[in-house]
């Protein structure tokens, strides 16, 4: 089971890829930090699906997380990160810019941030992934009583398949933004597309959305 639904989740991937290539709206800082964001997102999900397949669960689990996060950054970036913020991150790296980008606002903040300009469907998805896995893939960062036991004990085919799913369903949400990144009319449709066809890969979601 879990290794045809990766096989099926790597497909589910290589659609939503042709999505990164697609030319940005315009090439302002705010729109070019949100979609690195997005191609961040991408690696991860990536390396969670060859780390699952190699058997390392732990790890994988860590990268979930850390593809979620990158997710909520890149709506903040988009939608309610001031030009200020965005120029901490754009600016070159040094020792002075690391220091001053450490400041910015972490998830909850962002998430509160994006209450009322985000789109409300995308917000949702967010929302309930915070409410549902937030605390227990955090547990597996900081080497919590998840990861002890999970990673001692073994790792259930049903929790396997629910991480993959939530991963994958992050992924579509990734591919939404790149659409609305690129604001090309003729690309409507077609994350819908990809949802209905890969619909077995993906989380029911408790709030309704789709």
């Amino acid at each position: 089971m879990i290794n045809s639904l990766l096989s099926k989740s790597a497909e589910l991937e290589s659609e939503l890829l042709q999505f990164i290539s697609l030319p940005p709206f315009d090439r302002s800082e705010r729109i070019v930090s949100s979609r690195v964001m997005c191609s961040i997102a991408f690696e991860h999900a990536e390396s969670a699906k060859l780390l699952i397949a190699t058997g390392n669960f732990t790890s994988a689990t860590g990268l979930v997380r850390l593809q979620y996060e990158a997710l909520t950054r890149a709506m903040w970036l988009l939608y309610s990160a001031s030009d200020h913020a965005i120029s901490k991150l754009m600016c070159e790296l040094t020792n002075e810019s690391a220091e001053k980008a450490n400041k910015l606002p972490m998830l909850s903040e962002m998430l509160k941030s994006l209450e009322g300009k985000a789109p409300q469907e995308a917000l949702d998805m967010l929302l309930e992934f915070k409410e549902y896995s937030w605390k227990p893939l955090s547990s597996f960062i900081h080497g919590g009583i998840h990861a002890i036991n999970r990673h001692s004990k073994g790792y259930p085919a049903p929790l396997l398949i629910q991480m993959l799913k939530i991963s994958n369903g992050v992924s579509v949400m990734v591919g939404m933004l790149l659409v609305i990144l690129s604001g090309d009319p003729r690309q409507r449709g077609k994350i819908p597309a990809i949802q209905k066809q890969y619909e077995g890969c993906l989380p029911e979601y408790k709030s309704g959305c789709s």
